[in-house]
């Protein structure tokens, strides 16, 4: 079977290595960002807002576009060496997932009752103890915000091709890899490829609903 061919574990391991780093990457500085836009008062906070929903909806291939830019030769990053590289696109990937995850977390810590908080500061919390407090009862929000960011980027074209160039054995992932095996015709490779990223979300949100389950 197509499915488990021995040329497809490179591709969904590099797949995975890829979504998971960049997902990290973006949940570490996203999470903090969020909620703090969700709790600060500060002129210009609408402003930033702004620029957050914006960016949720930056298309893929803009994201791209800026990306190779700044990696090309003659970009400011170009030392870094990363064009067409798996660097490259965790990079664009955590462009695309920052301001979703920033973006769902300050919608879901907005919504947590401001009595609460006030509640919560009138004990004597720390400022983190705050912070902790909040992110616990917004977790499901948080967790939604990780899933939407884990769906986009994973099955996610544009900016990785641009990227990462499809190189069979270093860039290939399973979106542009069912691009071209498409574009070439091979239509039960390609439906083999799409198996295993509709595995890859289900097995993901699987295990969301468990840690879901478990902590409410």
């Amino acid at each position: 079977m197509r499915a488990f061919d021995p040329e497809l574990w490179p591709i969904v391991w590099l797949t995975l290595r890829v979504t998971i780093t960049s997902l990290a990457i973006a949940a570490a500085v996203g999470i903090p960002v969020g909620v703090w836009l969700g709790l600060a008062r500060f002129p210009g906070k609408q402003t930033l807002t702004a620029l957050v929903y914006t960016g949720m909806a930056l298309p893929p291939v803009v994201v791209g576009l800026l990306v190779y830019l700044l990696l090309s030769r003659s970009g400011p990053l170009a030392f870094l060496e990363w064009l067409f590289t798996p660097n490259a696109m965790i990079l664009a990937q955590t462009v695309m997932a920052l301001p979703l995850v920033t973006g769902l977390v300050m919608g879901a810590v907005a919504a947590v009752p401001s009595e609460l908080v006030r509640q919560i500061r009138s004990l004597g919390a720390t400022p983190r103890q705050v912070w902790w407090a909040i992110l616990r009862e917004a977790r499901l929000g948080v967790l939604f915000a990780l899933l939407v960011a884990f769906g986009r980027i994973v099955s996610e074209v544009g900016a990785a091709y641009m990227v990462g160039g499809n190189i069979q054995g270093q860039t290939r992932v399973l979106s542009t890899a069912i691009m071209m095996e498409t574009g070439k015709g091979d239509f039960a490779l390609a439906l083999a490829l799409g198996g295993w990223l509709l595995v890859l979300a289900l097995s993901v949100n699987l295990a969301a609903m468990r840690l879901q389950g478990k902590t409410l």
